[in-house]
């Protein structure tokens, strides 16, 4: 019996894309079985099957993995499920101090002068004007002690406060049959989410931490908080919200994280 050997592929960390590819692809699969069964059994040529992606060259691999993270944005957006609550903890159990995290060091925090800040609101929504700060703290508030998580592989629990997502989506007529929402910030962060996530009961426009004013390492004077999402699907010093039917990317997600980003 002729036994095939798979050729070596030149200037190719066979290894690395494997270990990436497994990663990507196992990290959601809720059923430990399958998970493993994808995890042991996916081969580079397995990959290529897969995405239907050449790989015989670097741009090759980036290709299939582009593929497999697709996927994984669609695994994970079918397996959502928008009535099921992310863990909540009592207030014993906060981490303190709750740890600072952005794409730049601490002594580059944004300041937003609450005088002038306007949260402006556009797209497939009926009512496009700007908010500010004591509009939104007019609204109906709740608040929420849940788990952070980080891609990074940490994690500390954090009470927010603040308005019900889907609560200011109804208030400006926004369009829920839209795809997705866009955020742009003052520490020129972006990113957006689906709109299923958008109208979770746990997401919230978030104006307070620990019961009172959003500190500016946190995000002031506003930031999106989601448990059911990680870390950088999480953006802070929030100016602008659009409603849209294009996918407008993200910060980290145009540079290959994935897209639906659920913890």
């Amino acid at each position: 019996m002729k036994i095939f050997r798979r050729p070596a592929l030149p200037g190719i960390d066979a290894e690395a894309a494997l270990a990436e590819a497994r990663r990507l692809i196992g990290r959601r699969i809720e059923q430990p079985a399958r998970r493993a069964f994808l995890q042991r059994t996916l081969t580079l040529g397995g990959l290529s099957m897969l995405t239907g992606c050449s790989i015989s060259d670097n741009a090759g691999v980036e290709a299939a993995l582009g593929r497999i993270s697709q996927f994984n944005d669609k695994l994970q957006g079918w397996i959502f499920d928008p009535n099921q609550l992310a863990p909540t903890y009592p207030e014993s159990m906060i981490t303190r101090p709750f740890p600072f995290n952005a794409y730049y060091g601490e002594d580059e925090i944004r300041l937003v002068d609450e005088a002038t800040w306007r949260l402006e609101v556009t797209g497939l929504v009926a009512d496009k004007r700007q908010w500010t700060l004591p509009e939104l703290r007019a609204m109906q508030q709740t608040d929420q002690v849940t788990r952070h998580i980080c891609v990074e592989g940490w994690s500390a629990i954090g009470k927010w406060g603040g308005v019900r997502f889907s609560d200011f989506l109804a208030r400006v007529g926004a369009d829920t049959s839209a795809k997705y929402i866009g955020f742009q910030c003052a520490d020129d962060y972006f990113t957006s989410i689906d709109m299923p996530t958008a109208l979770h009961p746990q997401t919230l426009l978030a104006l307070s931490w620990d019961g009172a004013p959003l500190p500016p390492k946190y995000g002031f004077p506003m930031k999106l908080r989601m448990p059911t999402k990680l870390g950088y699907k999480n953006p802070k010093h929030i100016q602008a919200i659009f409603v849209t039917n294009a996918n407008p990317g993200g910060y980290w997600e145009d540079q290959g994280y994935n897209w639906f980003g659920g913890s």
